[in-house]
């Protein structure tokens, strides 16, 4: 008995990384799903956000200018958040020297037609660019 057989080896051990590349997969799916998860989440969030300027040539086009006083002084508070670009700083900057007239009375007058065709121009110029 002690006469073995000696060509045959013992079972050897195979190296078995798929444990590791299984949790890689795992780890990297993860990792996408995740980043896919927050950029719609941003989207989503993005679109959510209120366009203020939007809102605020919605209340510059419902000016009512039966009250000239009070309009005037709105009209340039919301022209100065609203003219952003140059063309619209210009248009801007050309009817507020016609507002002014109609602010710092105790009594105003009517608008005048120059006035608000000027002002109508802002606001059609906004509405394009909005």
């Amino acid at each position: 008995m002690e006469d073995k057989l000696r060509d045959i080896k013992p079972l050897l051990e195979i190296p078995d990384s798929s444990y590791y590349i299984f949790m890689g997969l795992i780890f990297l799916v993860t990792l996408v799903l995740l980043g896919i998860t927050i950029f719609l989440i941003k989207k989503f969030w993005k679109s959510r956000k209120v366009n203020m300027k939007k809102v605020y040539l919605k209340e510059l086009k419902a000016l009512d200018w039966k009250e000239t006083k009070r309009s005037a002084y709105l009209a340039t508070e919301l022209g100065r958040k609203l003219a952003t670009e140059e063309r619209t700083e210009e248009i801007f900057s050309q009817l507020l020297p016609m507002l002014d007239a109609y602010k710092y009375k105790k009594e105003v007058p009517s608008l005048d037609d120059e006035t608000l065709k000027q002002f109508n121009l802002l606001v059609h110029v906004l509405d394009e660019s909005i």
